[in-house]
Order: C-alpha cells, then sequence, then structure tokens
C-alpha cells in the first residue's frame, strides 16, 4: 500500500485549522461539536486528507460519547491500529493507512457483530452522499 506524503507546509494549506490539528497532531474536537456527531444522511465517510473510504454510514451508531461511532471500518487496510499511552492510558489510536492521519481511537465496547467501537473525530472525516437512483 502506498502511502501519501505531503509536507507540513501543504497539510496546513490544504486543510482548516481544526482538521489540521486533529489529523496532522492528534488533536481531539470538543465532545459532541462535530458536524458529523448527529449526522444521519446514507454515504460513505472519508479521510478529510486523502479521501480514503473509511467508514459506511450504515455502521455508524450512537454510542453517547460525543464523536461519531462505528462498528467497523469498510477495509481494515484502510485503517491502523497504533497503541497510545498518552494522557496516563493505553488506548488504541486509530490512523489512516494511506496518508497517517490522527483519526480518533477504538474500544472494544461496541455493538455486535464486531463489539467494536470506533471514535472518530469528524474533523478528519468528509461525507460522500450516496447517489440516489
Amino acid at each position: 500500500m502506498k502511502k501519501l506524503e505531503k509536507s507540513d507546509a501543504e497539510w496546513r494549506n490544504i486543510l482548516s485549522p481544526i482538521e489540521y490539528e486533529v489529523t496532522r497532531h492528534a488533536a481531539t474536537e470538543a465532545p459532541f461539536s462535530g458536524k458529523f456527531c448527529d449526522h444521519h444522511e446514507v454515504g460513505t465517510y472519508t479521510c478529510v486528507c486523502c479521501n480514503t473510504p473509511l467508514f459506511e454510514s450504515d455502521t455508524k451508531f450512537d454510542s453517547g460519547c460525543g464523536w461519531p461511532s462505528y462498528f467497523r471500518a469498510i477495509n481494515p487496510d484502510n485503517v491502523l491500529e497504533k497503541i497510545d499511552r498518552s494522557h496516563n492510558m493505553t488506548r488504541t489510536e486509530i490512523l489512516c493507512n494511506i496518508c497517517d492521519a490522527h483519526l480518533g481511537h477504538s474500544f472494544p465496547d461496541g455493538p455486535p457483530p464486531t463489539g467494536i467501537r470506533y471514535c472518530i473525530n469528524s474533523a478528519s472525516l468528509k461525507f460522500e452522499p450516496k447517489e440516489t437512483l
């Protein structure tokens, strides 16, 4: 899988300030503040940095945590899991496997069938609505 690489200046130029801080510096948007927290359209959520498809709307659920939550990635090869020991916690960080954008974290408290909750920052996502026939 070929990695997309850009300079820091290029990322700053194409991303909004919050998108840049979240995706390039692992910041976290405030809970319940993201544009996709209460979003219910049918379509695909993609990486804001490189447009890689990440999550389908039919895997989104309301976890009550304040961030968009999904129980399955479209393609497990599109997300990278990494141990995150920041803030005196041990968590699983989720990154885009194409451009290394920080997306959020995953937790083992999601619904069936996976039991996984991908807790993702809205600022790391774009949305492509499903075209109607």
